[in-house]
């Protein structure tokens, strides 16, 4: 990638929401990515996140609040690959995720609040498309989320 968070901020931070550092952290094979956010809001149940990444994710990454539960895993390894194979850039959950190991041999961004090895239910519940807060930021659909190492940002514009 040719960009960083870091620069970023020194390039656009008027244009920019910061994400406050809640303790996500990274999971995935690639660390830095970006694209147009696609949102879910659901709690512990994730049909809504498999059939989102089971569909093109070209240019886009998905944001998923998970309301920061910890007590389900909103993602293992066999939904990371089904996001590999549509061409999500990344999945950013407020939440749990599971099968570590795996995932983070995927070339798919990941960030999560921690591990969990208990599944997710599997009630088809939740809103796809809504915009989500946490992280004392909005996350809108449409708009463009840049995730590194140093942060998570939030832009109405396309830089990369």
């Amino acid at each position: 990638m040719s960009w960083t968070t870091t620069d970023l901020c020194d390039d656009y931070i008027s244009e920019l929401r910061v994400a406050v550092p809640i303790g996500l952290r990274d999971f995935g094979g690639k660390l830095s990515f970006c694209g147009e956010i696609v949102t879910i809001e659901a709690l512990e149940n994730n049909p809504l996140v498999r059939k989102t990444l089971s569909e093109d994710g070209t240019g886009k990454v998905l944001v998923v609040d998970g309301s920061g539960s910890l007590r389900r895993a909103m993602m293992g390894d066999n939904i990371a690959e089904l996001a590999v194979n549509n061409g999500w850039e990344g999945v950013i959950i407020n939440a749990a995720i599971r099968d570590s190991v795996a995932i983070s041999k995927l070339n798919l961004g990941v960030k999560a609040l921690d591990v969990f090895p208990v599944k997710s239910g599997k009630n088809d519940i939740g809103e796809l498309n809504v915009t989500v807060h946490f992280a004392g930021i909005d996350f809108v659909p449409g708009e463009y989320v840049y995730a590194d190492e140093d942060g998570i940002l939030v832009s109405k514009n396309k830089y990369y």
